[in-house]
């Protein structure tokens, strides 16, 4: 294992009825008023938002709506965000969706108490946080991203067409609500998007150095044979309690920083599809499955031992007979295959972009990973996004 330092100051409350059981107590500690935050409403029509407010209006709260935030938050969403707090003197933001909003969320409670700019001095370039953001709780809605757990948030600036994230534990959530029943009524593509999300998520971090034997690796081949498992079982019943709040906690282990610890992480594939979303707007965890298989077959033989693993401890495949290499590209194929069978799309064209022009101004624009078994360059990525178009 590489050294580490860990730290997380979340602190979560799972299970069905927690909302009910903790929120009105959790607040107690913070001032009167609450940014409200939520996205297009879908909690309004499937009885959270009056569940929430119920008990906000109980405990003698005042409500200030921040609604409309979008899948790909920008930067305009989060200045907007942050006036509104400021005029309203807000206490605490109470965040209720998936990741999108939280991620705005964090970044609201960052701007919400800074002068400056927050684009050029948190997220175009890394910052240093010496003041105190303002206090955010989020109730989870969709599981994917792992947001509730981290100091992460991802947010795209339009007008430069970049989408870019940074982690800083000071703005982790408070506390983080999971209740597995409030991820029902997420429609099943988004489910599977959200689900392929977490995979994207482990797949990146195992994918990397130290390549000998590791916790981190050995606790990453379990929760991604379970996300498959418990994915394939939602898919057939999204009312699986078992199979939603197995995914929903597979979620925030892939990004709580737990299975980061002792390993340099690829996130050559967000870098990539964080890019594709600035141009084209696409659905996050569409994009990563149309690049993994692609991604995974340029690199594979400068990180062949864990591809060798990955093919036959999280996939089953057989090896005797077969080459490292013939080993490698089954595990890759069986992903491949598994992509398919949800139902995500696998190329380019089918998550709606046509326009091949684009590519060279995207791959020009992406970010290189330096934990990767292979440095990429432009042209290799240029490379990987034709090979997906079609």
């Amino acid at each position: 294992m590489n050294n580490f330092i860990f730290e997380n100051a979340t602190k979560v409350y799972f299970g069905e009825g927690c909302v009910n059981e903790y929120l009105a107590c959790l607040l107690k500690q913070y001032g009167d008023t609450v940014l409200l935050a939520y996205g297009g409403g879908s909690i309004k029509r499937n009885g959270i938002y009056d569940e929430v407010t119920t008990i906000l209006e109980k405990a003698g709260k005042k409500l200030v709506e921040f609604s409309g935030i979008m899948a790909n938050p920008t930067y305009a969403k989060v200045q907007e965000g942050a006036q509104l707090a400021k005029e309203n003197n807000v206490d605490i933001i109470l965040a209720i969706g998936g990741g999108s909003v939280m991620d705005c969320c964090k970044a609201v409670s960052l701007a919400s108490r800074y002068e400056g700019d927050i684009w050029n001095d948190f997220w175009m370039h890394p910052g240093v946080i010496n003041f105190k953001p303002l206090p955010l709780g989020v109730i989870v809605t969709v599981a994917g991203t792992g947001s509730e757990c981290n100091g992460g948030a991802v947010i795209t600036n339009e007008e430069k067409k970049i989408k870019t994230g940074r982690d800083y534990p000071q703005c982790n959530p408070q506390f983080a609500l999971m209740d597995p029943t409030y991820t029902y009524s997420v429609p099943v593509k988004q489910m599977i998007s959200g689900g392929f999300d977490i995979l994207s998520h482990i797949m990146e971090t195992y994918f990397s150095g130290p390549n000998e034997n590791n916790v981190s690796d050995d606790i990453m081949e379990a929760l991604m044979k379970s996300v498959i498992f418990n994915l394939r079982a939602a898919i057939k019943n999204p009312q699986d309690y078992t199979a939603r709040s197995n995914l929903m906690w597979a979620s925030t282990m892939a990004e709580n920083r737990i299975i980061k610890m002792g390993k340099k992480c690829d996130f050559e594939c967000h870098n990539i599809e964080h890019q594709l979303g600035a141009y084209t707007d696409c659905n996050h965890g569409c994009g990563l499955a149309v690049l993994h298989p692609i991604y995974y077959r340029h690199i594979y033989k400068a990180g062949l031992s864990k591809f060798v693993k990955f093919a036959g401890n999280v996939w089953g495949i057989a090896t005797e007979g077969k080459s490292a290499e013939e080993i490698a590209l089954a595990g890759i194929n069986a992903l491949a295959n598994f992509i398919k069978e949800i139902g995500l799309p696998t190329t380019l064209r089918e998550l709606g972009i046509t326009d091949k022009n684009l590519l060279k101004e995207i791959a020009d624009s992406c970010g290189i990973s330096a934990g990767s078994y292979k440095t990429m360059t432009h042209e290799e990525i240029l490379m990987i996004l034709n090979e997906c178009f079609e």
